[in-house]
C-alpha cells in the first residue's frame, strides 16, 4: 500500500484568486472572470487579484510586511462571498491583507512601502507553512505596504508614482534582489516628508516591453506605451 499525494487527484487548471478589502478570499475557475463584477458583502470591496493554476500556492502579503501561503485548490469558490483569511491564518492584531501573488517559484515580484523603499524577490522566498506568516518586508514607522507588482521580464521598467504626481521609471535590474529587508530607495522622498505624511509613494508597477501603463487621477486617465516611458527615465532613487 502507498499513500496517495492529494495533488495527484486535483485537476491542474487555471484559477483566479480574488482578495477583498475586508480580507475575504475566493477562487474562480479560469482567467476570464472580472473580479470587480463579483458581489461583495456590505462595506467590503475588491482589493487585489492573482491568476495562476489550481496546483500552485497562493501567497498573501499583509500591512506588516508578512507573507502567508495557502494552496489555491483549498480556497473557497467564487460563487459565494468567500471566507475570511483570518480563519485560516494568524496575522498580527490590526494587520490588513494588501495583496495576493501566484506563479512559479522562480517568478520575480516587486515589494515596496509608500516610504519609497523596496526590492525584488523570488516567489519561492515568500512561501511559508506557518499560520503566523513570514516577515519579509521591513516597514518603516507610519509607512504603508503597497500591493506587490509582478516583474515579467528582466528588461522591465519599474514605474513609481508619488502623491505629488511625479513619476520615475528605471530598469528593474537597478533594484537589488533580496530575500527580505527594507530594500533600497526607489523614489526620492525625504525622510522628513515621509514621516510627516507630506509625501508618499502611492503606486508601483513593472512594465515589460510591449505592455502599457494606465494612470488614473479621479475621472482623468492617461495611457503610456513602453517607448513613451522614456520621457520618465532616470536613476533609481531620483524624483
Amino acid at each position: 500500500a502507498q499513500a496517495i499525494d492529494e495533488t495527484s487527484l486535483i485537476a491542474n487548471e487555471p484559477v483566479t484568486v480574488v482578495l477583498s478589502t475586508g480580507g475575504f478570499v475566493r477562487a474562480a475557475k479560469g482567467h476570464e472572470i472580472d473580479p470587480r463584477s463579483l458581489s461583495y458583502k456590505t462595506g467590503d470591496a475588491f482589493q487585489a487579484v492573482a491568476r495562476g493554476r489550481s496546483l500552485q500556492n497562493t501567497v498573501f502579503l499583509d500591512s506588516t510586511g508578512r507573507t502567508y501561503a495557502l494552496p489555491a485548490h483549498s480556497l473557497p469558490s467564487a460563487r459565494g462571498n468567500g471566507e475570511p483569511l483570518s480563519g485560516r491564518l494568524n496575522p498580527p492584531d490590526g494587520a490588513k491583507f494588501v495583496g495576493v501573488m501566484m506563479g512559479e517559484p522562480g517568478d520575480l515580484w516587486l515589494l515596496a512601502t509608500d516610504a519609497g523603499y523596496g526590492f525584488t524577490v523570488r516567489l519561492k522566498e515568500l512561501l511559508t507553512d506557518r499560520r503566523a506568516g513570514k516577515t519579509v518586508l521591513t516597514v518603516p514607522a507610519k509607512a504603508l505596504v503597497l500591493p506587490p507588482a509582478f516583474v515579467a521580464t528582466p528588461d522591465s521598467l519599474v514605474c513609481a508614482v508619488s502623491s505629488e504626481g511625479k513619476m520615475l521609471a528605471f530598469n528593474v535590474a537597478d533594484l537589488p534582489e533580496l530575500p527580505r529587508g527594507k530594500g533600497n530607495k526607489i523614489f526620492g522622498i525625504s525622510p522628513k516628508k515621509a514621516a510627516a505624511g507630506e509625501e508618499s509613494l502611492i503606486a508601483i508597477a513593472a512594465i515589460a516591453p510591449g505592455q502599457t501603463l494606465r494612470l488614473r487621477v479621479g475621472e482623468r486617465q492617461m495611457t503610456l506605451g513602453f517607448k513613451e516611458l522614456a520621457d520618465y527615465r532616470g536613476q533609481r532613487g531620483q524624483r
